[in-house]
């Protein structure tokens, strides 16, 4: 297996939207790292169990789903994300870690499905879903560390979300980060330093205007938009302070507007950072590949 970091969905925010010609448009906040022979969900939007199959994983192969926070975009199918695996012949443990009240949120899906898991277990001979998943809630700090894989925590800035943490995944000497949701926070670049790739947030403020006037919450929402969420030039200087490896830009902000493209992040980004830049987009695969060099480069 390939280290590599899978962006399932891009999108910023829960609502799915049809696009112009036809189709849905991308879909809310996931991804998938597989590193040092581990497979790793990174928030479980809308959408995550379809984006995990098409991009080539057996679902009976998670190892480890870690929530950022619990705003729907970020944690809505986490549930029917872990009975569709079990269906599909999961039989060994699965663990999650979450913010508080992610306990809530597994116990509550239980609950919903108590039917259905119990007719199944006795009718199909499966083991019981319940005694398969330990849920860890985390603050910040260090989440797992066995020596081969750690994962920390660090709590960033996402009003009125008290409980969300930006994510250093390090195996085999590569690490990635994600910023999780959050406004411009300085203190991400301390976190950040010398990963091989930094997945972070990112806000067009020319499209806001755009996106609140088509959703009908008005100022209201833009609002919370721009007290919550990180401009991409910002993104782009957290980058530079961070000496990362390359930047990728993910829950985009607007992300289904046709009116905006590619070329509006990248000018956008380009006035703060001059490193290697992606701009997120569903299905995208990114490989895992940092050298020597790199690292000396980044960490000097």
């Amino acid at each position: 297996m390939s280290d590599r970091l899978v962006l399932l969905g891009t999108k910023g925010g829960p609502a799915i939207r049809p696009l112009p010609g036809g189709g849905s448009g991308p879909w809310p906040t996931s991804s998938l790292v597989e590193i040092g022979g581990r497979r790793i969900v990174v928030d479980c939007g809308l959408g995550v169990t379809r984006g995990l199959v098409d991009a080539g994983l057996r679902l009976a192969d998670i190892d480890v789903i870690v929530i950022t926070h619990l705003h729907s975009d970020h944690v809505l199918e986490l549930g029917p994300l872990i009975h569709t695996a079990w269906t599909a012949g999961l039989n060994r443990s699965v663990t999650v870690y979450g913010p508080a009240g992610t306990s809530d949120c597994w116990r509550g899906f239980l609950g919903s499905m108590q039917y259905d898991i119990d007719l199944r277990i006795e009718d199909e001979g499966r083991p019981d879903l319940r005694d398969l998943v330990t849920v860890n809630e985390y603050g910040e700090g260090i989440l797992f560390d066995d020596g081969n894989l750690r994962i920390a925590a660090l709590r960033v800035d996402h009003p009125p979300v008290t409980e969300c943490f930006a994510l250093k995944i390090e195996a085999g000497g590569s690490s990635i980060v994600f910023s999780a949701d959050t406004c411009h926070f300085p203190p991400l670049a301390d976190f950040a330093r010398g990963a091989e790739i930094l997945v972070h947030e990112a806000m067009l403020e020319a499209g806001v205007d755009a996106l609140v006037a088509r959703t009908g919450n008005g100022a209201r929402l833009k609002e919370h938009l721009m007290a919550s969420h990180t401009l991409a030039e910002d993104a782009g200087a957290i980058a530079a302070a961070a000496g990362v490896g390359r930047l990728v830009l993910h829950h985009l902000i607007p992300a289904d507007d046709p009116a905006f493209g590619e070329a509006d992040w990248v000018a956008a980004v380009r006035q703060t950072w001059d490193g290697p830049l992606t701009i997120g987009r569903d299905g995208l695969s990114i490989a895992l590949a940092f050298d020597d060099a790199q690292r000396e480069r980044n960490t000097a």
